[in-house]
Parts: C-alpha cells; structure tokens; sequence
C-alpha cells in the first residue's frame, strides 16, 4: 500500500486534548480532578451535543463546557482529557437547563462535525462513541453479569467474572477506483437521488486493509483492482466506525452491480468532479465534512 506523505485533515479530526492515560488509572487523581474549580463537562443529550450557538459579533459556535453542578451527579460521566491544566470529561445528561439557563443549543452530531472548530468537533466524535459504547454494553459477553464502568470510561469490567470489555472501533474502507482519468462513484439505495459517493464497506476479521478495499470493489461493482495508496483516515461516531480511504487502481471499466448495496454507479472524470464539488454538477457530492470528500478532492486535484 503507497502512502501519501501530505495527508489532508478530515472532518472530526484535530483534537488538542491530552488523554492522559495515566490518570484514567488513578481513581483517586481523578476523584480530584472531578472536584477542581476549573473542570468543564460536555453535555450530550440522546447523543447530541449542546453547545454555544454563534452570536452577532462573528463568534463561532463552540461546546457548551457545563460546570459539575449542571450534570446530574449521576449521570453516565468520562473523562475526555486534559485542556492544558483544565480537567474536561462528558455527561450522558438532559440539556433543558442549559438551554433555558444558559442559552445553550442540542446540535446533531453530524451538524457539530461541520459547525463546530475542529478540535471541539474531535471532543464530541470522542465523547460520543464512547458514551454510545457504555450505553449498548450493560452486561457482560462472557458471562452475562452486569457491567460496570471502570479506567475512567475507557472500559468496563463484569461484576461476575471479571472480564474487562474496552471500546471497540469498527475499521471501514472507503475507496475510489481509478483508471485512465476516472473514478468511480456510487450510490446505495437509501441515498438521495443524484447523489454519488466513494464505495466503502466494512473491513471483516482476518483481511489486511489493501484485501478489502479489493474484496468490496468486486463484491459491490464487479471491479478487479491492483495497486491500493491509502489517503488518510476519519473517525466516524455513527456509533464507532474508522474511516480509512484509499485509491485503487481499476483494471478495466466493466462494472457489475451488486443491486443490494448499490443503485448506481458512475465513471466520473476530474472536472466533473470539481463541478460536482463546487455544487455546478449535474450530481450531488458528499459534504466537506466527509472523508468521501476528500478522496474526491484530493484525486481531482492530483496533476
């Protein structure tokens, strides 16, 4: 697999926090850290985050940082990291005081990705994974005992036998196959008219990244491909998926259509892309904040 050395920044990426690991160890550190005067909670409400609408005077939207006494003290609660010297962590919580106190907004996830700065953007992708996570995995795979959260938020250990469950990341190839000046974009069923994407699919158990890149051009659109370069790569908390994106090369332009996961596929060239991409396209791109984006971008401006 070729890499490109100038990998572009994609949307939920640019997070500024240091995780600190080494006090997601420490009960008693954090203990403190909940009880500082300068702690700050992210406040997700059914998964979305409340933030700090935009104002007159151009100042961007940004994250609501509630104080502890604003999160119910017993609240779903981890810890995202550290703000310099400031503890900040993220609540599963109701956001009615903070929008009726404190004129704070519940913003879909996906809209925080593309409004918010990017590494409060990076906060919320983190905070809502994880929280996601704990929320779907109550009890234990082993045994089937109730779980309980344990290093901060970053696992959860069985209350019966003991097993510690961590976070899991769902790695997703999401690529263009190219030839001779095209690429080729698609559109699942459950897509809008006219809009055209990257293909993608999951990464399944015992595959190398390059290996499913090619296995889901072949299953999806009949098409064989040789040299894989990977691109860059997203996080994506629709619940806790890995983008990874790369370019295929195509060995010919026969496309045959898996009709279960695709409706449509097209051979586009580099202008039609940049038309689509500059919304004067007779198709409908993906928005900037998508790593389809800027596998589309990048390959059409590539000399």
């Amino acid at each position: 697999m070729t890499i490109f050395h100038d990998v572009p920044v994609t949307g939920f990426t640019g997070g500024r926090l240091d995780r600190a690991d080494e006090l997601r160890r420490d009960p008693a550190a954090l203990i403190a850290l909940r009880a500082r005067a300068d702690a700050r909670w992210l406040v997700l409400d059914k998964l979305n985050p409340v933030v700090r609408p935009g104002n007159k005077e151009g100042d961007p939207p940004g994250i609501l940082w509630a104080y502890r006494s604003d999160v119910p003290h017993d609240a779903l609660s981890i810890f995202v990291g550290m703000d310099g010297e400031a503890p900040r962590f993220a609540a599963a919580a109701p956001s009615d005081e903070l929008v009726s106190d404190f004129g704070g907004q519940v913003l879909d996830a996906r809209a925080a990705g593309a409004l918010l700065p990017a590494p409060e953007a990076a906060i919320v992708a983190q905070a809502r994974s994880i929280i996601d996570w704990h929320q779907r995995h109550g009890f234990c795979a082993v045994c089937g005992a109730p779980t309980q959260l344990a290093k901060a938020g970053y696992a959860r250990q069985c209350s019966g036998c003991k097993a510690e469950h961590f976070p899991r990341v769902d790695p997703v190839v999401i690529m263009l196959a190219v030839k001779d000046g095209h690429a080729l974009v698609g559109r699942q069923p459950r897509f809008p008219r006219r809009f055209l994407s990257a293909l993608a699919g999951f990464v399944e158990p015992g595959e190398s990244l390059e290996e499913a890149v090619r296995r889901e051009l072949w299953e999806e659109a009949g098409i064989t491909t040789s040299r894989v370069r990977y691109l860059a790569s997203q996080p994506w908390p629709f619940p806790s998926s890995l983008m990874i994106a790369a370019f295929a090369e195509a060995q010919g332009f026969d496309v045959r259509l898996d009709e279960e996961e695709l409706e449509e596929v097209r051979w586009v060239t580099k202008d039609e892309v940049r038309a689509a991409l500059a919304g004067a396209g007779d198709w409908l791109a993906p928005p900037p904040m998508a790593i389809a984006h800027t596998l589309l971008k990048c390959w059409a401006d590539e000399p």
